[in-house]
């Protein structure tokens, strides 16, 4: 018996992606969780083979989430669903701990493959992202700036580079205004940029926004 949490805050998602896992998965249990807290509580209270989580939360960046439960459940392998390309989240997440990497635009063909793998005890990437790592560890992993970021910054450098204000970003964080305000400076620093404007021509040139 195969037991998986599927971590998604739109139940229509974790039906769709249910049937595609029972189309492969003959004996399978399904948890759900749509939040951060209800995955955390239901990923370290009950037992299971994987978990699927998205990196979108209402609650939790998907990513803080991630190495909550790699610490409390150091065995269990975490796959990240994202709406976002794997130039976004991808490398963060792998770094983090997850043991894949799966677009939700790609779900439907590359989930099965990806749980498969990680229940025997691999990695799950794709040809693009196994390029991409081996990127990192060559001559180009000192050209990419927004890989200074932490996490955090990551997350707030994206928004920006939407163009959300700092009292926006704010309310969507549920930090203060004073916080987000020194993540930008700090970001800034790092990506030695001066502006939001730069901060969004960067990102929209290393398609980390769409």
């Amino acid at each position: 018996m195969t037991r998986i949490l599927l971590v998604d805050d739109y139940p229509v998602t974790r039906e769709g992606l249910k049937e595609v896992l029972q189309s492969s998965f003959r004996d399978v249990i399904f948890g759900e969780a749509e939040s951060g807290a209800e995955a955390v509580r239901k990923g370290t209270c009950e037992k299971w083979d994987v978990v699927v989580l998205d990196v979108s939360l209402p609650d939790r960046n998907g990513l803080e989430v991630l190495k909550e439960l790699r610490k409390a459940t150091p065995g269990v392998p975490i796959l990240i669903l994202s709406m976002y390309p794997e130039e976004q989240y991808a490398i963060r997440a792998l770094r983090a701990g997850a043991a894949g990497y799966v677009t939700k635009k790609t779900a439907a063909a590359d989930l099965v493959a990806a749980v498969k793998k990680v229940l025997g005890g691999g990695r799950f990437v794709s040809p693009s992202l196994a390029e991409t790592l081996a990127d990192e560890t060559g001559r180009n992993r000192d050209l990419t700036p927004h890989r200074r970021l932490s996490d955090r910054e990551f997350q707030v450098f994206r928004l920006l580079a939407l163009g959300k204000t700092v009292k926006a970003i704010s309310g969507e964080l549920s930090l203060s205004p004073q916080t987000i305000s020194t993540h930008r400076s700090r970001i800034l620093e790092k990506m030695q940029l001066a502006t939001n404007a730069d901060l969004t021509q960067y990102a929209l040139a290393n398609r980390l926004i769409d």
